[in-house]
């Protein structure tokens, strides 16, 4: 069963590590075949990967739209969770579960969680900007 895919007018997305920016209407993708896809509301940019938990974020979704360069991601993604985990222990339960995604392959469940991540640390940082 396809996947049915639509776009706003001059939406990007990114099918199978090709970033395709929609026209000025509304289209209507149908994906026959399973292949990695991001809307850009989950695209991360690198200039925005800032944070701990965004580069973790961006980290993953180069391993789930780039396969061509895995050991790189995953040498960045093992040194950034460690750092992480060292700095912030609580965060060793999610890091836990995107890890096991991650060795499994489940590269897009992994940026769900990572996203659940970034949330995390938003809330941190602003109780820790609240108590100043």
């Amino acid at each position: 069963m396809p996947l049915k895919i639509n776009l706003k007018p001059g939406e990007k997305i990114i099918i199978g590590g090709a970033v395709i920016k929609n026209g000025e209407r509304p289209a209507t993708l149908f994906i026959e075949n399973k292949v990695p896809l991001l809307r850009e509301k989950d695209i991360l940019k690198e200039e925005d990967a800032v944070t701990y938990c965004s580069k973790i974020y961006f980290v993953i979704q180069l391993m789930y739209i780039d396969g061509k360069n895995m050991l790189d991601y995953h040498n960045i993604y093992w040194r950034l969770v460690r750092e992480l985990v060292e700095a912030v222990p609580r965060t060793t339960g999610i890091i836990d579960r995107i890890s096991q995604n991650i060795l499994e392959e489940n590269y897009y469940q992994a940026l769900k969680l990572a996203k659940k991540l970034i949330e995390f640390e938003k809330e941190v940082l602003k109780d820790v900007k609240n108590r100043r």
